[in-house]
């Protein structure tokens, strides 16, 4: 494969960088951005940011307003409420095949593996990439139990959850040891075969970090 093959296109990079602005929270909802700031910053025309903007409006992250440029469309308290609600559905369900099945060995040791990069993490403060490894902790629960269907449509509300996380966790840093500690106690449950333990733990875990969306 050609260098030139293997370099993403300009609307990719001017999509990739403006995506990770907004889930990072840099750009927080209710933002306006112009095509030419994100021209500037990824150092292309504007074309191919006019294209990573629709492609992030089609996605619900971006508004578009024509000769006003885009707004960055806020998490609706009504969607944040309907994931945590999925993902309540899916990890319990996952964690009830688990204790069928067992918890295989290479899903625990990554999760071992996320606890000790959430340690590192909320020791530095760094919310950001904390809520990444948040939702890798999450999603392998679910990728745990072998069902690659609900592995899939879990991986689709990856981004509303890290964007859902950062927005709570930035207005409560003090939090990040504390849920590091919960997703202990929600992989012991896994281990032990727990569900009905699990299950409560892990409601009052994301009661805790989202409440306010109750």
């Amino acid at each position: 494969m050609s260098e030139t093959a293997k370099r993403p296109s300009a609307a990719q990079t001017a999509y990739a960088v403006t995506k990770e602005l907004i889930l990072s929270g840099e750009l927080p909802g209710g933002t306006l951005i112009s095509e030419g700031e994100i021209a500037e910053r990824v150092q292309v025309s504007r074309t191919p940011v006019r294209e990573a903007f629709l492609r992030l409006e089609s996605e619900e992250l971006l508004a578009l307003h024509p000769k006003r440029g885009a707004v960055v469309v806020p998490v609706p308290p009504g969607e944040a409420a309907d994931v945590l609600e999925l993902r309540l559905a899916l990890e319990r369900s996952a964690a009830e095949r688990i204790a069928r099945t067992g918890l295989p060995d290479e899903h625990d040791q990554r999760m071992r593996d996320l606890l000790a990069r959430q340690r590192e993490l909320a020791a530095a403060g760094d919310v950001g990439k904390y809520a990444e490894a948040d939702e890798a902790f999450h999603r392998s629960i679910v990728e745990a139990s072998g069902n690659r269907l609900a592995a899939r449509f879990y991986a689709t509300l990856g981004d509303r959850q890290r964007r859902m996380s950062i927005s709570a966790l930035r207005l409560r840093p003090e939090r990040l040891p504390l849920l590091t500690g919960e997703h202990e106690t929600l992989l012991d449950h896994l281990r032990a075969g727990e569900t009905t333990a699990f299950g409560e733990a892990l409601h009052a875990h994301l009661t805790a970090t989202h409440g306010n969306l109750h």
